[in-house]
């Protein structure tokens, strides 16, 4: 069996085309679906699902953040594979079958998915999604010890419980699964779309938390400056298309320089507490 966890706060909107994107796949085997909210919007959109899909679960948490969430799908999933994901991204089309083929090898651990950005590239904040994204299908398609993506990744039931106070649960899980000798696997034909931030300061939010989150605990899928400066000159020769998309680049690189402070003062000057740090973005949804 295949336990799928989607877990979601107050995204009514996204919610249903993200179940319907799941409901739509082709999957070989038995599966679950645990929706896991702590909202009433959350539980009014599962119960439209449930009398025709049986398959699907609500599971009401006690709004202490996305760890806590996933923990309580941890202990009542039953699957031999989970497979997570977000309420306000949907998978592509065969996504779950490409997810999954690489299980086939008992050494592999996790797989994650590919997310493409739903941002047009014609403006500054879809421009830095599309090149932020292919940044980070670059690196995984090189196999360097890269993190899995929390918009859509599966893997073995090695572990069943992360720390509550951690920003990105991805990267925790993923160096978790190589610490119990389960191999990082990419399947850049699961992709899963995703809707980026339209506006600095919640670019900013979303950044804060997730590229923040590798500084809480030293892994080797952790990103840094370095090796962030490194990988972002090669790509500035060959994704900017024109004059226009290389000055985006280069505020994006400044941007980034600015976020990478922010996140040194925060967490480990500041020592901020997750919830203080956590902060919904809103032009996501």
């Amino acid at each position: 069996m295949i336990s799928i966890i989607l877990t979601t706060f107050n995204e009514p909107q996204t919610l249903s085309r993200a179940i319907k994107s799941i409901l739509e796949q082709k999957i070989d085997q038995d599966y679950e679906i645990l929706v896991i909210g702590p909202d009433k919007q959350t539980a009014q959109v599962v119960n439209k699902f449930l009398l025709k899909y049986p398959q699907i679960k609500y599971l009401k948490d006690q709004g202490k953040g996305k760890p806590a969430a996933l923990n309580l799908g941890f202990q009542r999933a039953r699957g031999e594979i989970y497979v997570c994901t977000d309420g306000d991204v949907y998978i592509g089309k065969n996504s779950l079958k490409a997810l999954l083929r690489p299980f086939q090898d008992d050494k592999v651990g996790a797989v994650t998915g590919q997310p493409i950005s739903l941002n047009p590239k014609n403006n500054l904040f879809g421009y830095w999604a599309y090149f932020l994204t292919q940044a980070a299908h670059q690196w995984r398609l090189k196999g360097n010890n890269f993190p899995c993506s929390g918009y859509l990744y599966a893997f073995r039931p090695l572990i069943n419980k992360i720390p509550a106070n951690v920003l990105a649960e991805d990267g925790i899980i993923t160096e978790m699964i190589r610490q119990k000798g389960g191999q990082i696997k990419y399947a850049p034909q699961a992709q899963v779309y995703v809707k980026y931030p339209d506006n600095f300061k919640d670019w900013l939010k979303q950044k804060v938390r997730s590229t923040g989150g590798y500084k809480q605990k030293q892994s080797r899928g952790e990103r840094n400056f370095k090796q962030e400066l490194k990988s972002g000159l090669k790509l500035f020769f060959t994704l900017p298309q024109n004059l226009k998309e290389y000055f985006w680049t280069i505020l994006l690189y400044l941007a980034r320089i600015y976020l990478w402070l922010k996140i040194f003062w925060e967490i480990k000057i500041k020592n901020k507490s997750l919830a203080n740090i956590w902060q919904r973005v809103e032009s996501t949804k």
